[in-house]
């Protein structure tokens, strides 16, 4: 198994992409190439939570997926540096799939709250004019899947989650500029099939966030998978102890979603 730690540079500011990377066994397939799941841990574009990072890039390896973490940029630095990050790491992992084992037409984005909307942006607005104008070839960024869990979607003045955008385009961000961030209105036939999750429960960032991006994606005919739990507050993580950090985030009917999104990996790529 390879460990990685790979720097992400753009025009704006650097970042830092983790690598667990699984290496080929002769005894098995020596040849063998993967998909790769890229983590966007959430923590509302204020910091990047090491709880919805390593331990579900462990869950992934288990799955049999490359995993990846990026360590974005977080207020006070603003959009698009994020965006540029995310498609700079999207890149790089096609670029060293060889090396990597990684079949470059298996690369998948994900994200967890805040992280959910940020790799929510690059899926639907791959081959934008805002890629292209921060410089990339938008075939080279495409993301082939998207996982979002308890993710933010919509700035929404109702649901929005508004400490999100805050801090992703700064306090004097006007109600135009924070609905132009919100991914329902992106979502195109060009958005890669996703796998979505939220609970009933949580508060922080309303279902209706995640409602919003299934019609969306039902809208344009694109293909998902949508799974609402009853119980869990936002940030569950893994829902595990291991992942915790109060005992409200341990909730045993939401631990299953790991198995669900194995499935649904193995379905599709």
């Amino acid at each position: 198994m390879q460990y990685l730690k790979e720097k992400i540079k753009t025009s704006y500011e650097d970042a830092e992409l983790t690598g667990y990377v699984l290496d080929n066994s002769p005894e098995i397939d020596d040849n063998r190439v993967r998909p790769a799941v890229i983590i966007c841990p959430g923590g509302g574009y204020k910091m990047v939570s090491e709880r919805e990072g390593e331990p579900i890039a462990v869950k992934l390896l288990g799955m049999g997926a490359q995993a990846f973490v990026l360590n974005y940029s977080c207020m006070p630095v603003h959009h698009p540096a994020q965006l540029a990050q995310l498609a700079t790491a999207v890149k790089m992992v096609r670029d060293n799939a060889a090396q990597w084992h990684v079949d470059p037409n298996k690369i998948i984005v994900m994200g967890t709250s805040a992280g959910g909307h940020l790799a929510g942006m690059l899926a639907t607005m791959w081959n934008s004019q805002t890629i292209k104008d921060l410089g990339f070839d938008p075939e080279d960024v495409k993301p082939n899947g998207l996982i979002m869990g308890y993710s933010v979607v919509t700035a929404d003045q109702q649901f929005g989650h508004q400490g999100s955008f805050d801090h992703l385009l700064g306090e004097d961000a006007t109600p135009e500029e924070r609905e132009k961030l919100s991914l329902q209105k992106h979502v195109s036939k060009d958005t890669p099939m996703a796998f979505i999750w939220t609970t009933t429960e949580d508060t922080t960032v309303p279902m209706e966030n995640s409602l919003m991006m299934v019609e969306a994606l039902r809208k344009n005919g694109v293909n998902f998978e949508f799974h609402v739990f009853p119980h869990g507050q936002h940030g569950h993580s893994l829902a595990t102890k291991e992942t915790a950090n109060k005992d409200a985030q341990i909730v045993p009917t939401l631990q299953v979603w790991p198995e669900l999104l194995e499935t649904w990996l193995h379905e599709n790529f």
